[in-house]
């Protein structure tokens, strides 16, 4: 199956390259994760690249409630994720060259690389957040081309 086109709020599976992992001098990330897709830009000159934001999503609880929102069990569901709690991380990004290196099959489903898509009104909740803590002046993105 043929990779998916970077769209606004599909999860991807992806080697996901965590801000102390890079301050730490990595540039591999350690794990493989979801990951949702919450920014795509499409470059008009150049050549033509497709830059992609991804946000991870981790059973960890967050350090900072405010910087990290829970995803509903029937939407962990939708994507076939399993039944623990989790949460989308919002101050800490990787952005790529799509389709990128780090992009990885989803487990136990062969030669697909996402899980579908956060539902709109989640999506819509996620922006707002990192909207508001960009305005705070959190947030980091690791470049990983």
């Amino acid at each position: 199956m043929a990779l998916p086109e970077p769209k606004l709020g599909l999860v991807i599976s992806y080697s996901y390259l965590w801000r102390h992992e890079s301050e730490a001098g990595l540039v591999e990330g350690t794990k493989d994760r979801p990951c949702a897709i919450i920014l795509v830009v499409r470059k008009a000159e150049g050549d033509g690249a497709t830059i992609v934001t991804a946000a991870p999503i981790t059973h960890s609880p967050p350090h900072d409630p405010a910087a990290a929102m829970e995803i509903p069990q029937r939407v962990k569901q939708h994507l076939g994720l399993d039944g623990q709690r989790s949460w989308i991380v919002l101050d800490d990004f990787n952005e790529f060259v799509w389709p990128g290196f780090d992009i990885r099959p989803v487990p136990a489903r062969p030669g697909r690389y996402e899980y579908g898509f956060l539902p709109p009104a989640l999506f819509e909740a996620i922006t707002r957040r990192i909207v508001e803590l960009r305005r705070q002046g959190k947030g980091f993105s690791s470049a990983r081309d």
